[in-house]
């Protein structure tokens, strides 16, 4: 087994470089300023090849989640969540809940974006708003 890596396509390196200024930034499409993720070479809503990398707010919604309890990686020791977050500038994105979880139901509940060291790489992770 081996750890998890970073994922470095040919459109990636921006996302990966806002990480670790601690304030994760996605292309936006300059002609219908639509937000995307994964990054790509053309906007999906338009098509247009155009696209600038803005900060995104760093807040979101939790959609749906998991809890592994089987080792897939050996820097992820079980049990481990994943959870899947819209944000609102409209993208989803996965990340994993640190922190207190929720008492019942994770859907819906508010989350912010926070960082930290992850196999010696800058990486996101959330938490409930309001805990510190």
């Amino acid at each position: 087994m081996a750890n998890s890596k970073a994922v470095m396509g040919i459109n990636d390196a921006p996302m990966w470089e806002s990480m670790k200024h601690e304030k994760l930034a996605l292309q936006q499409c300059d002609a219908c300023a639509s937000f995307r993720y994964p990054p790509a070479s053309a906007c999906p809503e338009c098509l247009s090849e155009k696209a600038s990398w803005k900060p995104v707010s760093g807040k979101g919604t939790i959609l749906s989640w998991v809890i592994f309890h089987r080792k897939y990686f050996d820097d992820h020791v079980p049990p481990y969540n994943s959870v899947a977050i819209r944000l609102p500038e409209g993208p989803i994105i996965i990340s994993q809940l640190q922190g207190e979880e929720p008492k019942g139901s994770w859907i819906n509940r508010e989350v912010e974006l926070a960082y930290g060291e992850h196999a010696g790489r800058m990486q996101h992770y959330v938490k409930l708003t309001g805990q510190s």
